[in-house]
């Protein structure tokens, strides 16, 4: 992993995600048809975790949507959800399985670092894995406020700092620390031409104070001894031991 410049990452990011567009196609459709939303590689089911508030009538947006499943999880209970993702291809998927299932939402091609949209329009945003791992905090959160409306949520999910610090370039985390935890931001993988961005918890809670939120939760997501997953970085004894994820939750001040 190393640090580069940062200039070409949306290019780079939506030509990664556009390449593995298929290999998404049968993990959203089963997410679309779940009864229950479940969060993360472990898949915590949401009567454990408690990611989402009461969204019934909310005006949300889940900023680098992918397949859109998060989206469609907000619609059943009763949001009015937009999904935003810079990749066309992802979009595709949501729009196919938007009529395999019979619910329809809008669809945005957009980078969550600029979104064509008003200010003060939602009450949520939203993201998982999406441009909260994948986009410039420095520039989505910003919009993301810019977006919300007075006391409007910020929920993502992402890959928890610790798991970033003991990620070797290749393999499964270890027990140790490989990387330095000051100055974390744009990290890539030797074997990946994708593009993430991560922060200490001090540069996230100063970069959302700074834009106007005030952190109420931060959720470690620990999975069940039984869980599976199909991303071998993390192996569950390992996630069981320290997170892997975490949930942040954030409200924008009145």
């Amino acid at each position: 992993m190393s640090d580069r410049d940062a200039s070409d990452h949306l290019a780079q990011n939506r030509a990664f995600w556009g390449s593995r567009a298929a290999e998404w196609i049968a993990p959203g459709r089963r997410d679309w048809a779940r009864s229950e939303p479940v969060w993360g590689i472990w898949g915590v089911p949401e009567s454990t975790l408690g990611v989402l508030p009461d969204v019934a009538g909310l005006d949300a947006i889940e900023l680098g949507c992918g397949t859109a499943y998060v989206s469609a999880w907000l619609a059943r209970a009763g949001a009015r959800p937009v999904g935003l993702d810079p990749t066309a291809a992802q979009l595709a998927t949501a729009d196919d399985l938007q009529r395999e299932f019979d619910l329809r939402f809008p669809l945005l091609l957009a980078t969550a670092e600029a979104v064509p949209l008003a200010a003060g329009r939602f009450d949520l945003a939203i993201s998982e894995y999406g441009a909260c791992l994948w986009a410039d905090p420095l520039r989505w959160v910003p919009e993301a406020a810019r977006l919300l409306r007075p006391d409007g949520r910020l929920i993502f999910l992402t890959s928890s700092a610790l798991l970033t610090l003991c990620m070797p370039d290749e393999g499964a985390a270890g027990d140790r620390l490989l990387r330095d935890a000051f100055g974390m931001h744009r990290l890539t993988w030797s074997d990946s031409p994708g593009v993430e961005f991560h922060l200490s918890h001090g540069d996230w809670i100063r970069l959302l104070g700074a834009n106007g939120f005030e952190v109420e939760d931060l959720i470690e997501v620990r999975p069940p001894a039984d869980a599976t997953t199909r991303f071998p970085h993390v192996p569950l004894d390992w996630a069981r031991r320290w997170p892997c994820e975490e949930v942040w939750k954030a409200r924008k001040r009145a």
